[in-house]
C-alpha cells in the first residue's frame, strides 16, 4: 500500500476522535441544559398547581359567602311579604331598612319595572356579596391550571430532547469502535445531523431561569 493510502486512514481516524470528542462535550453540555430547564419548568408547574389549589379553595369560601348572603337576604325578604301581606306597614318599612346594599339594589330595579318578574332575585342587578370575588377566583384557578399543564409540557419536551441527545452519545461511541471506515463515517455523520436538530428544536423551547 502506498505511503498516501496509507495516511488517508489514519488521517480519518484522527479527524473523527477530534469530532468524535467535541460532539460528546457540546451534548454533554446540551444533555445537562435539558435537564437544568426539565427541573425548572417541573418547579414552575408544582407552584402553578399550588396556585390553582389556593384560588380553587378561595373561590369555594367566596361562593359560601354568596350563598349566605343569598339566604340571608330571602329571609328579610320573606318576612318583608308577610309584613306588607299583614298590612303592617311600620313593620315592613322597619324590615326594608334592613336590606343588604346588593339586594337594595336589586329590589328597587324590581320595583321601578312594575314587579313583572316573581322577585327581584332573578334580576341581574341582584349580586350577592363573594358573587364577584368566586368568580374571578375560579377563573384565575382555571388560568393556573392551564398554566400548569403547559410547564408541565415544557419540561415534557426538554426530558425528551435528553433522550435524543442520549442517542448521539451513542452513536458517538460506536463511531470510534473498531469498525469498517465507511460504518463509522455514517455513525458520526448521523450524530451530527440529530445534534443540529436537537439544537433547533431546543432553541424554539422557552427558557426559565
Amino acid at each position: 500500500m502506498s505511503e498516501s493510502g496509507t495516511r488517508h486512514p489514519e488521517r480519518w481516524k484522527r479527524a473523527s476522535e477530534i469530532v468524535g470528542v467535541f460532539l460528546l462535550s457540546v451534548v454533554a453540555v446540551l444533555t445537562a441544559w435539558c435537564g437544568f430547564q426539565a427541573s425548572k419548568w417541573g418547579g414552575e408547574m408544582s407552584i402553578a398547581f399550588s396556585q390553582a389549589s389556593s384560588a380553587r379553595i378561595q373561590a369555594a369560601n367566596a361562593e359560601g359567602e354568596a350563598r349566605s348572603a343569598r339566604t340571608f337576604d330571602l329571609t328579610i325578604y320573606s318576612a318583608y311579604v308577610q309584613a306588607v301581606g299583614s298590612g303592617d306597614d311600620e313593620l315592613a318599612e322597619y324590615i326594608r331598612d334592613r336590606f343588604t346594599p346588593e339586594f337594595d339594589v336589586a329590589f328597587e330595579a324590581w320595583v321601578a319595572d312594575g314587579m313583572v318578574e316573581a322577585g327581584p332575585f332573578g334580576r341581574e342587578e341582584y349580586v350577592p356579596a363573594g358573587t364577584v370575588e368566586a368568580e374571578e377566583l375560579t377563573a384565575r384557578a382555571d388560568a393556573k391550571f392551564a398554566e400548569a399543564l403547559e410547564n408541565n409540557q415544557r419540561g415534557d419536551n426538554y426530558s425528551l430532547l435528553t433522550v435524543l441527545f442520549a442517542l448521539v452519545l451513542f452513536l458517538t461511541a460506536m463511531s470510534q469502535r473498531d469498525i469498517a471506515p465507511w460504518v463509522g463515517r455514517v455513525l458520526l455523520g448521523l450524530a451530527l445531523v440529530i445534534t443540529g436538530v436537537g439544537a433547533v428544536i431546543m432553541a424554539t423551547f422557552p427558557i426559565r431561569i
